[in-house]
């Protein structure tokens, strides 16, 4: 062990997370329909696997960018060679547009701030290596996405601070609660270097409103810290309020060239294509940009990659109609899931974007602690073979809450995942009932010897 680094040893990458655990349990025991149709079905991944035949549709349809082809002639060579760390600009030109697009054609961005990166996770590591020093530390908000333990703190050195939200007012953002979390950085003598947030949320599936925006924004303003939009599930809001972007709150404000707001975003969930491993940042601070553009080379993406999506996302018709069609399944399916989740009396925050619900179980705890809670998963994951992950993984303070993802299955396989989960609910009922029907009878006979006894020395002491 002392030939290796401490970096190599350690055990802070957050791996022994239950959110991490229950992706393992499920590799052991996939669900299959056909071969292993007893297995664990996975709910714990947030992947977008319902518009892929209008991916696979285009594709069809467009052979020269798939076979690396412009206008009838070959570019495999251009392609193969060492590519400039910037990107291609067709590709970042392609990129921001798509972007405003999603965001209603309210903002628009500028190509040469956005940095390219292996997918949102190496984003969102690189902004923490440019904006702050081992030890430093960053305030989000809980519930937050589990894998920010790894992506922000295992190699960077930051810290994370929590600021608690809770289910009182749907776990939205509050001063008291931003300035409570900074007044207990100071506490601990850290220094706090900014802000992140998920907009819209994962794992809440909601996305942020106008005053929250504008209250971090004047929060940052006056502390003088930065603030990390992440905002890679921005292309699925389904539902009313619409998405607004930090970067709409900021040009409200007259505030648009802020260089302390920086954005993350990515092609994983919005086209529904983490292998494909595209991330960008979009930052007004030309240092962070420089800065950023040279840590790429450490995660760059493919050429290959880089041509066949700039061809995609430049095709408007396409685009259009994608996020459209998009954003129309993703409200059935949570639809579905929602209404499965009632069948079995249980409730989920009212959501409106995500590839997942926020879901109350509470009322199913044998207690109001996290031990409960973990007791409840356990028993999800390998008694009724589902997937989902716990609250406590996420840095929720209140126990009882799981994220349940819809999008990566299909329609079958979310309603056997429903029907599993009902009859688990029904056999708890049933247990309680029976629990209850055995105390109360108890509390009968304990009752009934008391009186016995009570007569019987009545009887004594009147002889």
């Amino acid at each position: 062990m002392g030939l290796l680094s401490r970096k190599a040893t350690c055990n802070s990458h957050g791996q022994d997370s239950s959110y991490f655990l229950g992706w393992l349990e499920y590799e052991k025991n996939p669900y299959h329909h056909l071969h292993n149709p007893n297995g664990i079905i996975q709910m714990g991944l947030a992947e977008n696997q319902l518009s892929f035949d209008l991916l696979e549709t285009w594709l069809a349809k467009n052979p020269e960018a798939v076979g690396c082809k412009r206008d009838g002639q070959s570019i495999f060579r251009e392609l193969a060679l060492f590519q400039d760390y910037h990107g291609l600009p067709a590709f970042k030109k392609a990129l921001v547009d798509f972007m405003a697009e999603i965001r209603g054609n309210k903002v628009s961005f500028d190509p040469n701030n956005i940095v390219l990166t292996a997918g949102a996770t190496s984003a969102n590591e690189t902004l923490m290596f440019c904006l702050a020093e081992h030890g430093d530390a960053f305030l989000l908000p809980t519930p937050y996405y589990p894998g920010f333990d790894r992506d922000l703190k295992w190699r960077t050195g930051v810290e994370i601070l929590p600021i608690h939200c809770t289910s009182s007012n749907c776990f939205r953002i509050t001063a008291s609660a931003i300035e409570e979390a900074y007044q207990q950085a100071q506490k601990k003598n850290l220094t706090v270097k900014g802000i992140l947030i998920t907009n819209p949320s994962n794992p809440l599936g909601t996305t942020m409103t106008r005053p929250e925006l504008n209250l971090l924004i004047n929060f940052i303003t006056d502390k003088q810290i930065h603030l990390i939009s992440d905002e890679i599930y921005s292309g699925t809001v389904f539902n009313s309020p619409s998405f607004i972007s930090i970067m709409e709150a900021l040009k409200d404000m007259n505030m648009e060239k802020n260089n302390r707001v920086h954005i993350v975003y990515s092609l994983s969930k919005d086209l529904g294509l983490p292998g494909f491993r595209v991330g960008a940042i979009y930052s007004n601070d030309p240092t962070v940009v420089s800065a950023a553009v040279k840590m790429s080379s450490f995660g760059l993406v493919s050429s290959q990659t880089q041509y066949l999506l700039s061809v995609m996302l430049s095709d408007k018709k396409f685009r259009n109609h994608y996020i459209v069609k998009n954003q129309n399944r993703l409200l059935k399916r949570q639809r579905k899931l929602v209404s499965g989740l009632e069948k079995s009396g249980i409730r989920c925050l009212e959501s409106n974007a995500g590839l997942f619900c926020w879901v109350d179980m509470r009322h199913l705890l044998s207690s109001d602690t996290f031990e409960a809670e973990m007791e409840l998963w356990e028993r999800i994951i390998y008694d009724v073979k589902l997937n989902i992950s716990p609250g406590s993984s996420c840095h929720c303070n209140e126990p009882g809450w799981f994220r349940i993802c819809f999008a990566n299955m299909s329609e079958d396989t979310l309603e056997l995942a429903m029907q599993r989960l009902k009859s688990f609910v029904g056999s708890i009922k049933k247990h309680n009932h029976q629990e209850s029907e055995k105390l109360r009878k108890e509390s009968h006979i304990g009752k009934w010897i008391f009186r016995l006894s009570f007569q019987s020395f009545n009887e004594q002491d009147q002889r």
